[in-house]
């Protein structure tokens, strides 16, 4: 008498997911927040930026916290581009 098994099929290997592009992202939107929040901490506990002609008669009060958001503007723009970027290299 001759028993016959049908072959097991493969069970397909789950795909595993890889946690470095979220971890990417994850330090990029951090770094991206605690720039902003320094400009919030300067415009709320930051000084003036005060200009006087020679004389002391006319003054203009400038909040640094301007001075500081373009920066903030500027390194968003590069830490935005470098963390959330899409590599097309096939490694």
């Amino acid at each position: 008498m001759a028993i016959s098994h049908q072959a097991s099929e493969a069970v397909p290997e789950k795909r595993r997911w890889s946690a470095g592009p979220i971890v990417s992202e994850m330090w990029t939107s951090l770094a991206i927040s605690v720039i902003w929040l320094a400009v919030l901490f300067d415009a709320l506990f930051g000084p003036d930026i005060v200009t006087s002609n020679g004389a002391g008669t006319n003054t203009s009060h400038v909040p640094s916290a301007i001075v500081v958001a373009l920066f903030a503007y500027l390194a968003t723009r590069v830490v935005a581009k470098h963390g959330f970027g899409r590599s097309d290299h096939a490694s």
